[in-house]
């Protein structure tokens, strides 16, 4: 296995022009994950012991850090993150803090899962970061009170040990533990700021609650659903067709560059799990001149079946969610959307319900993560 880059240290203080063109960073194996952590799923931070000079919720804005070096509040520097005080000793003769002395928030996974990889972002803390992070997950089910996840028979599993981190960087680090998680508590060691928290992994969902849902979307994030891979992500993710609620805005879908050849392009999702699809939405919202002109969709069962087309190739409108009853049920794990020639889908639905081959491998799956 290839070390991950690491970043120690400061970043030099921002000297004008664009302050990412010193911004230390790197490509990140788990990156291609879905985020855990992000607030369209639901996730947020709950709790943090101290955010004196800059929220605690800025950890998990989708976008990435802004700033502005004119920017002051009565409080001091603005800064989009997480920034606590500096952390005092306790006597003229101690003016130090302890080893032990750290600042925490607590997070909320958006769906409970399984961790790949965590990025603790310093993006512009360049001399007021952190000079260490550690990262420790849990395991609660319903919806627990900050009180309740801090109780002492809580059992926090560590996935970061305390590490020193790079200011003004992207710090990485990749998680091997095969265990399904719902909160998560980040320490910076002793104080300082953190612009962004990205947690990467797959989602393992409750199968208890799908089953309750009976008719579910197969393909959403939030489901245990993924994208396996795409043909092209020039412009937005493909990951975005299966985010929850419908699209705001353009690059809130995913759009492909303009093909010069006759090819075309396609998205390949796993399901939850080997389900019945028995209803389609293709949605074009705010793709206006640039949707894809056609669809077809196909589906595959287990990784060396056969595809079989169950949406013949169909002509798309602009800014139009497309709906469609399939004449019979499609059994399968994986699931190909071809668009024509170009273009982009804004979202993609898929209705139907777990087949009992399908229950039952989840429900093995779920025990298996300690849920």
């Amino acid at each position: 296995m290839s070390t991950l880059p690491t970043f120690t240290g400061d970043a030099s203080p921002f000297g004008g022009g664009d302050p990412y063109a010193d911004y230390r960073s790197a490509d990140f194996s788990f990156t291609p994950y879905v985020d855990l952590a992000d607030r369209r799923l639901g996730a947020g931070v709950i709790a943090a012991n101290d955010e004196f000079f800059a929220e605690r919720e800025n950890l998990l804005k989708p976008e990435p850090a802004e700033f502005d070096p004119e920017h002051f509040g009565h409080k001091g520097k603005i800064m989009d993150g997480w920034e606590t005080r500096r952390r005092r000793g306790v006597s003229a003769a101690q003016p130090h803090p302890t080893d032990e002395d750290h600042d925490w928030a607590l997070i909320r996974l958006g769906a409970p899962g399984v961790v790949r990889g965590i990025v603790v972002d310093t993006a512009h803390f360049r001399g007021n970061y952190p000079q260490a992070v550690s990262v420790e997950a849990t395991s609660v089910a319903g919806s627990p009170s900050p009180e309740e996840l801090l109780a002492p028979d809580v059992k926090w599993t560590t996935l970061v040990p305390r590490t020193a981190v790079g200011g003004h960087a992207a710090n990485g680090f990749a998680v091997d533990v095969e265990q399904r998680f719902t909160h998560l508590r980040l320490n910076q060691h002793p104080d300082g700021g953190v612009a962004r928290l990205r947690v990467y992994g797959e989602v393992a969902p409750d199968p208890r609650w799908l089953t309750a849902l009976g008719t579910f979307d197969l393909a959403a994030l939030e489901n245990g659903g993924q994208v396996e891979d795409a043909s092209d992500r020039f412009y937005s993710p493909a990951t975005n067709t299966i985010q929850p609620g419908r699209s705001r805005k353009m690059d809130d879908g995913w759009e492909t560059r303009r093909r010069r050849d006759k090819g075309n392009d396609w998205i390949r999702y796993q399901l939850a799990e080997q389900s019945e699809i028995r209803a389609v939405e293709i949605d074009t919202a705010y793709l206006k001149g640039n949707s894809a002109g056609w669809a077809a969709l196909s589906v595959r069962d287990g990784e060396s079946g056969q595809w079989s087309e169950v949406l013949p190739r169909t002509r798309l409108q602009p800014d139009t969610n497309h709906r469609f009853v399939l004449d019979a049920p499609a059994v399968g794990t994986h699931v190909r959307i071809d668009i024509f020639p170009d273009g982009g889908i804004s979202r993609l639905r898929l209705f139907g319900s777990l087949t009992a081959e399908g229950a039952a491998r989840l429900t093995a799956r779920h025990q298996e993560l300690g849920g």
